[in-house]
């Protein structure tokens, strides 16, 4: 499954193979050498754009550096930084682009100001569903493209994670008609703070740990994040208590790794597959918490008073058109963009026949 699905027999003889051995940085690990009586260590350093108290999207990196150190018998040993131990969060990927860190644990969104390419390669604006996103990415051309853009950057990105539909966003007042959104100061992530921009909200993109404070101050009006789960642990509903669903703008998200090419590169091919086997085990578990989660923490915020709205008819449709400007534009103004778009288009063209078929609307 995904291209990362490893057997038992793998897992456990090499579980067998490997056990403490002498401590090196990576690039004294031999590229394929044969298993010893004291296999080498490798010892990198991960910044992450997620404080590990977030729940799900910081737990999931936590849990990843175990599962992985786990897998290799101790000799990949990756350790977690928090967001600005090493980097600010937001500079993560950069970061790792440039060999300043060996590598990040991000979204590929917030490399957009690199590339807005880069923001397809976690969600889409009323694009494809979390399976449907998968099949693109592992059994469509979305693995190649992503290889190939983030090479030209130093970067080898694996997605690790993947999270079901987020909620739409925290209004301190209800939004009844799209002119309520205009004036608004609000945080907003990838090609949907586009959308909102041409619907006349002032969009910025700051970092989970700056949010809280920027709303809580009256720096912005208004927020999106994540999913409920993840929004309560931030604290969202103390300072906004009108909340919106769906999210048209995330509906199935990818984090990910994002390793020094170099670094990547260096690594031996063993300690590569175990890297992406703990990355497709953290896509599954992503999705199976992500959903399980949420009921029990929209229950619970709305016992603290918050009011949960889905956005009418008209507003969606007005989200949908201003997308569907968003990518005319940026087809024509980016040729990366244009291409990867395309591709993933054609790929959802040709899905549709099952997808309209197989799933009950």
């Amino acid at each position: 499954m995904f291209r990362l699905v490893s057997s038992i027999i793998f897992l456990l003889a090499l579980t067998l193979q490997m056990g403490c051995g002498k401590e090196v940085e990576h690039q004294a690990d031999a590229s394929n050498a044969p298993a010893s009586d004291s296999p080498t260590v490798v010892k990198l350093k991960m910044a992450s754009a997620f404080p590990s108290s977030l729940a799900i999207l910081g737990e999931a990196p936590v849990q990843w550096v175990e599962t992985v150190r786990e897998l290799s018998g101790g000799t990949l040993d990756i350790k977690f930084f928090e967001p600005n131990a090493l980097v600010p969060a937001l500079e993560a990927i950069p970061a790792a682009g440039k060999g300043s860190v060996e590598m990040a644990w991000a979204s590929s969104g917030y490399y957009a100001g690199v590339d807005n390419t880069f923001s397809v390669f976690t969600t889409l604006p009323f694009g494809p569903s979390p399976t449907e996103f998968l099949a693109w990415f592992y059994y469509g051309d979305g693995q190649k493209l992503a290889d190939e853009l983030y090479g030209r950057q130093q970067i080898k990105y694996l997605p690790c994670h993947m999270i079901p539909p987020e909620a739409s966003g925290w209004f301190k007042k209800e939004i009844r008609s799209v002119e309520d959104l205009r004036g608004l100061k609000m945080r907003f992530f990838g090609l949907g703070a586009k959308v909102l921009d041409r619907l006349g909200v002032a969009t910025q993109l700051l970092a989970g740990g700056d949010t809280f404070p920027a709303l809580q101050l009256g720096t912005i009006d208004a927020t999106e994040y994540s999913m409920p789960s993840t929004d309560e642990s931030v604290g969202f509903y103390q300072v906004a208590k009108h909340y919106y669903f769906p999210g048209w703008h995330q509906p199935a998200s990818f984090n990910g790794v994002f390793f020094n090419l170099d670094v990547w590169n260096s690594l031996s091919s063993r300690h590569q597959r175990i890297i992406e086997v703990a990355c497709g085990d953290s896509v599954r578990d992503g999705l199976a918490m992500g959903d399980a989660s949420q009921p029990a923490a929209l229950d619970r915020m709305k016992q603290k008073g918050v009011q949960i709205h889905y956005w009418s008819p008209e507003i969606i449709a007005a989200y949908r058109s201003a997308w569907d400007e968003v990518a005319r534009d940026e087809m024509a103004e980016n040729p990366n963009f244009k291409r990867v778009y395309e591709n993933l288009q054609a790929f959802r063209n040709q899905f549709s026949i099952w997808r309209d078929n197989a799933y009950l609307d």
